[in-house]
């Protein structure tokens, strides 16, 4: 039996610690007990990772249009396919697809290599299908995308609302730690979902509102506070704008905000009483209200209702967005999504191109945002995109309208694809099969949904010729003439670089 290594949950975005044991083959997981996320606690998949970590299905070998090869001929090909594309269409004529699963070493090199060697800005995540909404609220709030919450605020708020979440199952840990508050502090629970879910077994008050109408309900609870006389006027004049614009936009008359939610008008008046009555009001929400045409105002009508109040950066309150993937905040931090450059900063600001550019060394920087996930497939598509590289994610399946993903991945397009797992909806596609680490076998980084960074550590040997995703990414930007910017030896050195 080896000594337990202590790394990361790979499953969701809470980011448990746990501790890995190899005894006689097999693996042992237990939580680890001084993780602060999860201080030993784990759901049932965390506590089942064991038997996650056998080598059925995997992808151990380097495969060219379904053979197998050595990892020179494959990167080879990948390099030279690039760059003669580059060269024929231009930088935007390639892309990378990339994944919350990846670690943020990965997702750093593979955004370097992308936006500032290639020189295109089509470098996107299946993240953007779950977080991007919150993201575009965060920026349009506060001017960046910042998390103002921590998980220490679920023992410190006397007023906790889960809405667009059924964290009972979807983030069990966290939901724990919600129930064990509430029996020990009398912390108050309102669940909003169209459903009544797990999470409702805990709830002092179910809205099951109609789907859609999260934003109005919450531009409601906004006019209402205001007509209260529950704004905290120094923080509204010091530290915010738009007040009048957003109150403009709302309707304090409770029976007509009841009407459009399919809602009780009492139960909406005692929802909007227990948030004036709460100073310490944590917000929890998740893909219910990320995952709509209209997520981003969902977002915002939250936000502006913590705002008003002043209920935020502060103990115990805060509008808390709670994410599905492991690392989908870690790429956020280092610019993973095709409309950020890197570390937060932006293409629609001249200084941090001049910065990113000068830290990178390169006078290739992308200048401009490049496609998102459903637009870079379109983009395949139409044949705009002429060679996509996907890493650690199932487009095939996991996109929306997936048969005209399937249908853009074989056409006449060069495909790469890095996996731990041989076949997948996406793998038939590739014209380059890179095999990659899994979890139990790589190291670096994590971010999750309260922006902790933990460490993912290795506990198992790669297998077969598996390699680290950064240095996959690493080797064919070797290749492509890029060499210096990319001569990294360690997952270390790369945190190093970007932190």
């Amino acid at each position: 039996m080896t000594e337990p290594i202590s790394t990361t949950c790979p499953y969701c975005g809470v980011g448990c610690g746990i501790r890995a044991t190899v005894a006689k083959g097999a693996v042992e997981i237990s939580g680890d007990p001084s993780h602060p996320a999860n201080f030993g606690r784990l759901c049932s998949k965390g506590s089942a990772l064991g038997e996650t970590t056998d080598l059925e299905g995997r992808l151990l070998y380097p495969e060219i249009a379904g053979q197998r090869v050595g990892w020179d001929r494959a990167l080879d090909l990948v390099a030279d396919r690039f760059g003669e594309l580059i060269a024929a269409h231009g930088p935007d004529s390639v892309a990378f697809y990339v994944s919350g699963q990846l670690l943020t070493e990965d997702y750093y090199v593979a955004n370097k290599l992308m936006k500032g060697f290639i020189g295109s800005g089509n470098i996107d995540t299946n993240s953007r299908l779950c977080m991007s909404s919150s993201v575009a609220g965060h920026k349009r709030a506060f001017g960046s995308d910042t998390v103002p919450n921590a998980y220490a605020d679920f023992e410190q708020a006397s007023l906790i609302i889960l809405t667009g979440s059924n964290a009972a199952w979807c983030h069990p840990v966290l939901y724990q730690r919600i129930v064990a508050a509430r029996a020990e502090n009398g912390t108050r629970v309102v669940v909003i979902d169209p459903r009544r879910t797990q999470s409702c077994d805990i709830a002092d008050l179910h809205l099951p509102l109609r789907s859609g109408t999260d934003a109005h309900l919450f531009n409601g609870l906004l006019a209402w506070l205001h007509a209260e006389g529950c704004m905290d006027a120094a923080f509204v004049d010091n530290h915010t704008e738009g007040l009048a614009d957003a109150l403009a936009q709302a309707d304090a008359d409770i029976p007509a905000i009841a009407r459009a939610c399919g809602l009780r008008a009492g139960d909406v008046r005692r929802f909007f009483e227990l948030f004036r009555d709460h100073p310490q009001t944590l917000t929890l929400y998740s893909q219910g209200i990320n995952q709509s045409s209209s997520g981003t105002d969902k977002v915002n009508a939250i936000l502006n209702c913590h705002l008003l109040t002043g209920r935020i950066g502060k103990p115990g309150c805060g509008p808390f967005s709670l994410t599905g993937q492991p690392n989908a905040m870690g790429g956020r931090e280092v610019g993973g999504l095709a409309n950020q450059l890197a570390a937060h900063m932006d293409f629609a600001n001249p200084e941090h191109g001049d910065r990113v550019g000068r830290f990178w060394q390169t006078d290739k920087l992308a200048t401009q945002p490049g496609l998102r996930a459903v637009e870079l497939f379109d983009a395949v598509a139409a044949g705009q995109v002429k060679a996509v590289w996907v890493m650690a994610t199932n487009p095939a399946v996991s996109l929306p309208n997936a048969d005209a993903v399937r249908a853009a991945l074989g056409g006449d397009v060069f495909v790469v694809v890095s996996d731990c797992v041989r076949h997948t909806d996406t793998t038939q596609y590739a014209d380059v099969l890179l095999p990659a680490l899994a979890w139990g076998e790589k190291d670096g980084t994590v971010t999750n949904s309260e922006r902790r960074i933990s460490r993912q550590r290795a506990f198992l040997p790669a297998p077969g010729e598996a390699r680290a995703d950064w240095d996959i990414i690493a080797d064919v930007a070797r290749r492509m003439g890029f060499g210096a910017a990319f001569d990294y030896k360690a997952a270390v050195d790369i945190f190093r670089e970007h932190a």
